[in-house]
């Protein structure tokens, strides 16, 4: 595996000595080799890219305008330090997360070296509506992998922790007669609804599910705090048929599980309770009673923020309101005991932006 080289640009806002460190723990973490240069300008950063195959790169204040507009290796990760919301969309780019962002860039970065075969499907037209593809690779006689895999000499792929499931407990249906193809987990990330966190959160269990035989179908989703609530469901909702229509043949279609982590969890379910034809549904720790976690104020407020930092627009008048909840069982199976059946959700009337009861007002 190539060494992985950090870039350091000129005024990048954090000591050097610590990005020093947090890059040398992480690269003993991931198990490879890796080098930390700061560049003295930009002309440097720009020779420095043109000589290794894997980067992550943290721009300085003239450097921003770099990615994806000049010359780059195969696997370069950009990690913006401070919140910036700008890239194209085809920029690989961690943002927002101060200086541990460094850490989450070197992880995603060899994530990319060690699964090469990922494909980038987009879904819509916004730098956020995308998903990552992954299949397993077919054996020497010609196959795929069985799914699930779970005796115990199973081993995960390089640097994935793997978790098995408890005795008896079963993940789908068993496949249709004359089905082909593995079946497809889509994996929907959370992060308290925030654009900061994305998709790479699912990487480890995307590698370690596509160990198992698993197709994985990782999603990116425009979040609330930017966008609205309507634009998040109307991505989970769309992304879900886009996969329906992606690699035909190359998957079961017939047995897809929807699973989401913390606020993707809350996702994921209320995806299920719209309709969107999946097999299973599974919530990890999601976030599911949203006026208990708006009462608590759950991570600074975080069910509020979207609706006070920018309003979903009024449904038409006659747009027939969704239910508040659902506890359809089929719908809210969850891998753990303690999870909630109960799928709490947002109305689409014009008082979308009030939670009732309990909830602040924001009018």
């Amino acid at each position: 595996m190539s060494e992985v080289l950090v870039v350091v640009g000129r005024g990048v806002p954090a000591d050097a000595r610590l990005l020093d460190e947090i890059a040398e723990r992480e690269f003993a973490a991931q198990e490879v080799t890796g080098a930390v240069v700061h560049a003295r300008d930009t002309a440097h950063l720009r020779s420095l890219l043109a000589e290794r195959e894997t980067a992550v790169v943290l721009p300085g204040p003239g450097d921003r305008a770099l990615a994806g507009r000049v010359p780059e290796p195969p696997v370069t990760v950009w990690v913006d330090i401070e919140r910036t919301d700008t890239a194209p969309a085809h920029v690989r780019r961690i943002q927002g997360r101060g200086v541990q962002g460094l850490a989450w860039g070197i992880r995603h970065a060899v994530h990319r070296m060690r699964h090469p075969g990922i494909l980038r499907v987009p879904y819509g037209p916004a730098p956020d509506q995308w998903a990552d593809l992954y299949l397993p690779q077919p054996s020497a006689h010609g196959t795929r992998p069985a799914a699930p895999a779970s005796d115990a000499g199973d081993r995960p792929s390089a640097g994935v922790r793997s978790v098995k499931p408890a005795s008896g407990h079963h993940c789908l249906p068993d496949p249709a007669p004359g089905a082909a193809g593995p079946p497809v987990v889509t994996l929907i990330h959370g992060g308290y609804w925030r654009s900061i966190w994305a998709a790479d959160l699912m990487e480890p269990l995307c590698a370690d599910l596509l160990q198992r035989g698993f197709a994985v179908w990782n999603v990116e989703y425009r979040r609330p705090d930017l966008h609205g609530w309507d634009a998040t469901t109307e991505d989970v909702a769309t992304a879900l048929s886009t996969l329906h229509t992606t690699a035909r043949g190359e998957m079961d279609l017939s047995r897809v599980a929807v699973a989401g982590h913390s606020a993707g969890g809350q996702l994921a379910l209320r995806a299920a309770a719209d309709g969107a034809g999946v097999a299973l549904a599974v919530s990890l720790a999601g976030v599911l009673d949203l006026e208990a976690g708006d009462r608590r104020w759950l991570s600074a407020g975080a069910v509020a923020m979207p609706s006070a930092t920018r309003r979903t627009s009024r449904a038409p008048a006659g747009t027939p309101r969704r239910p508040r909840c659902c506890a359809s069982p089929w719908a809210c199976r969850s891998s753990s005991s303690r999870a909630r059946r109960t799928i709490s959700t947002w109305s689409t009337s014009p008082a979308a932006t009030r939670w009732r009861p309990g909830r602040r007002a924001t009018t």
